[in-house]
């Protein structure tokens, strides 16, 4: 089973030139005395130029065109031209019996072996390059593809242990409250770690479903927050029927309650999501409140960056990412075409 692709091959070059013989051969047929000797004239001909294109593209175009030594390629190219056609002439004039010491019809003998033979070898060279240019783009593309989910899956691999111990650490600040509030905690958790564990294996996901992850994902953080903290959730009811990438928006606002303040003056924390769907783009925005300090970690760390990769590999020319911060606010908008 495993050599059916070569034998494939071989059984296509072999019909290929007994369809070149069959044509030659009814074309010409005509120009020689008899049958048997057109059919002798048509097989030394047919062989001659199968095994010079066969040598020139097995053998001078990977070692020497390829390698760009075109000098020795060139060199070697005529020489193999021109002794196969000086081979051929002497086998068809063996069998024509043909004197060609006299020199007759020299031009016609030169045009008929050399430079024919000459620009068919070339055309043949041509084509190989033309089918090995694409089989060179073909692979390149899947080493591209397996290369960008290679990266991607270590991306997710990156953003979902940082994302459990954080629902964890909130489950863990329930335990002093009410038990209906946990359960209702662990209910959503459950919802998300299946969701993470059996349905973010898919390319893509219905965006209705990673929306209900995240809300779930805010219910949690707001459970732990203080009761004062302002914490909105707006969805658009137009973002619905169409698929996203999974776990591509949680780090937005993963980040947003990190790098949450915590003020002690009476000002309100603050985190805003907002999601919709107009003009054939989806804009997902997150805007929460951040203390100033001269020293403090910048903002968004490891899963922004993360994030503005995946988007590179995934949406490269169809999305919009703008991370603004001014002040005590910072802000991030995501605009993807859909």
């Amino acid at each position: 089973m495993a050599n059916q692709p070569g034998m494939r091959i071989r059984i296509y070059h072999i019909v290929f030139w007994l369809l070149v013989a069959g044509v030659w051969f009814y074309l010409r047929y005509q120009d020689y005395s008899t049958l048997q000797l057109a059919v002798k004239v048509t097989v030394i001909k047919v062989i001659d130029l199968a095994l010079l294109i066969y040598f020139v593209n097995l053998v001078l175009v990977p070692r020497l065109l390829y390698r760009k030594r075109y000098g020795w390629f060139a060199a070697g190219f005529i020489l193999s031209v021109a002794l196969t056609s000086f081979v051929k002439m002497l086998a068809l004039a063996r069998i024509q019996h043909d004197d060609l010491s006299s020199f007759t019809n020299v031009k016609e003998k030169i045009y008929n072996n050399f430079v024919t033979q000459f620009f068919l070898v070339l055309a043949s060279i041509g084509l190989k390059s033309v089918f090995d240019y694409l089989r060179l783009q073909k692979k390149m593309a899947e080493v591209a593809r397996e290369k960008a989910e290679a990266e991607l899956n270590f991306l997710k691999s990156q953003i979902n242990p940082h994302f459990l111990f954080n629902s964890l650490n909130s489950v863990y600040f329930l335990i002093d409250k009410e038990n209906a509030d946990a359960r209702q905690a662990l209910n959503k958790f459950s919802d998300m770690l299946r969701y993470q564990l059996y349905e973010c294996n898919d390319a893509k996901i219905p965006i209705e479903k990673e929306i209900s992850y995240l809300k779930d994902y805010v219910a949690l953080q707001k459970l732990r927050r203080e009761s004062s903290d302002d914490v909105h959730f707006t969805c658009s009811e137009n973002v619905r029927g169409f698929l996203i990438e999974p776990l591509l928006l949680m780090p937005f606002v993963e980040n947003s309650f990190k790098h949450l303040s915590h003020f002690s003056n009476g000002k309100k924390n603050l985190v805003k999501i907002t999601a919709d769907r107009a003009n054939g783009e989806f804009t997902f925005s997150v805007v929460n409140t951040i203390e100033y300090k001269s020293n403090k970690e910048p903002v968004g760390g490891i899963g922004l960056k993360n994030v503005k990769r995946r988007l590179e590999l995934l949406y490269n020319g169809r999305h919009e990412l703008q991370v603004h911060e001014n002040g005590e606010l910072f802000k991030v908008e995501l605009k993807i075409k859909i």
